[in-house]
């Protein structure tokens, strides 16, 4: 940015005034079209662009370096400027103009200090009139703002009211953004049936009579949630809370098929993204009531697929094993192998401990190919990602008991002679540990060298 520019910002005080964010209080007022000189040092592309359009450009770089630096009072007094862009006559550079003022007007009014409710519903007001393309979005931008301040009431207001506007032909894109509202207008109903259902059962317990007219209210809630999250939910998408409120209604009036069948719709329906928590849903749904294992680790297999190192996966270790076949222990195995793979995982003492226990049973079961099968997958980098000397070292350290069972699997999988299990037997024979000598035996007689 040029010198003049640069001098104009600092000359201003980044902290707020007094009053309204789009005054400039006691700084000096910045008015387009800027001298010459600011544009005097510029490296303009097109030399046919008129200075007025220079200068709203170089107004507007200047808004981004105020924003991204958090002098909110900067920006503001920069942006009372940049309005006058809206006074293009051009009608594409309106209309892209229109949506730059509204995406940075609402961050600073987000951001500034001494923003107010009433201020920034003004100018989301004023963003409708402008952009009238934009102005499903403007309205539902503002009614989660309005959400976000326990303003539950307005934001009701406003979405009712988005949801019956319309502009022109109907688009694709008008058609989504009505979809979204809709679905948000439902999650508000939804909102209000489940605090009524509380209350409601609340009378329950201390043996209070509950009147029919409070009865109707509640259903008549539940109709008008139900009907906006179907709507809403039918759309391929990414609907995550949408769904778990409209399965929670289904359930509540004994809707288990219903339910069910939404679950299943919005985990394996094709049109939709592919999204690990519509699996995790369901599966905590089928879990609820009481599925067949056969079934929970079908869900859990499909989500192992997409995510491997999902917290589940111990429960779906767990299942596996519960079936008692061979190819489900294997299966078992490997899925903790996987979850060991990602560092988030590195330091699960249980996992470790999991681990140690089904790999020596697989040894014992005459199966040490499962082991030596995964291995060879990994041989290349697990030395190093978890049984390094450093790593043996921090683990003795921290938990001695993991560090002897991370001991032992590396020495089944490398020998005796690798570096984290001489360095986890030398630190543990000063304390004249007697474990060790049997850990070293078994290792001895198990290692993935001897049993070849």
């Amino acid at each position: 940015m040029d010198e003049t520019v640069a001098q104009l910002i600092a000359a201003q005080d980044s902290s707020a005034d007094e009053g309204s964010v789009w005054t400039t209080g006691s700084h000096p007022e910045i008015r387009l079209p800027l001298p010459a000189s600011v544009l005097q040092f510029q490296n303009v592309k097109n030399s046919k662009e008129t200075g007025f359009r220079r200068t709203v450009q170089t107004c507007l770089r200047s808004i981004e370096k105020a924003m991204f630096h958090h002098q909110w009072q900067t920006a503001a007094e920069l942006m009372t400027n940049y309005f006058q862009i809206l006074e293009d006559n051009t009608t594409r550079k309106q209309e892209s103009a229109s949506q730059v003022v509204w995406r940075m007007g609402t961050a600073i009014l987000q951001y500034h200090p001494n923003s107010c409710n009433e201020e920034i519903s003004s100018f989301a007001g004023k963003m409708k009139s402008i952009g009238v393309k934009h102005y499903l979005k403007v309205c539902l931008e503002h009614a989660i703002h309005l959400l976000c301040n326990g303003k539950t009431d307005e934001a009701y207001r406003e979405l009712t009211v988005a949801e019956t506007w319309r502009y022109g032909e109907k688009t694709a894109a008008q058609h989504k953004e009505l979809k979204l509202i809709q679905g948000y207008r439902a999650l508000l109903d939804y909102y209000t049936w489940a605090k009524k259902n509380g209350a409601l059962h609340e009378k329950d317990l201390a043996d209070d009579a509950v009147d029919l007219g409070t009865t109707q209210d509640m259903h008549n809630y539940f109709r008008q949630a139900s009907i906006g999250l179907h709507d809403a939910v039918e759309n391929p998408g990414v609907w995550d809370p949408f769904i778990l409120s409209y399965v929670n209604l289904l359930d509540f009036y004994d809707g288990f098929e219903e339910a069910l069948k939404v679950l299943n719709n919005y985990a394996y329906n094709s049109r939709f993204p592919p999204n690990p928590n519509a699996h995790v849903y369901l599966y905590e749904f089928l879990k609820k009531h009481d599925a067949s294992p056969e079934k929970l680790r079908k869900v859990l297999r499909v989500l192992y697929e997409l995510v491997p190192s999902h917290e589940l996966m111990l429960e779906f270790n767990s299942l596996l094993l519960q079936s008692g076949k061979k190819k489900h222990q294997k299966e078992a195995l490997c899925v903790l192998l996987c979850l060991l793979d990602f560092p988030t995982w590195k330091e699960h003492d249980h996992t470790w401990k999991l681990f140690v226990k089904q790999m020596k049973k697989a040894i014992s079961e005459g199966h040490p190919d499962w082991i030596r099968e995964q291995w060879e997958l990994r041989r290349d980098w697990w030395p190093a990602f978890h049984f390094s000397k450093f790593r043996a070292l921090r683990d003795f350290e921290e938990n001695e008991r993991t560090a002897c069972r991370k001991a032992v699997i590396a020495g089944i999988l490398m020998g005796k002679g690798c570096k984290y299990f001489v360095t986890i037997y030398r630190l543990g024979n000063k304390d004249q540990n007697v474990k060790l000598k049997k850990m070293r035996q078994y290792v001895k007689d198990h290692s993935l060298l001897q049993l070849c």
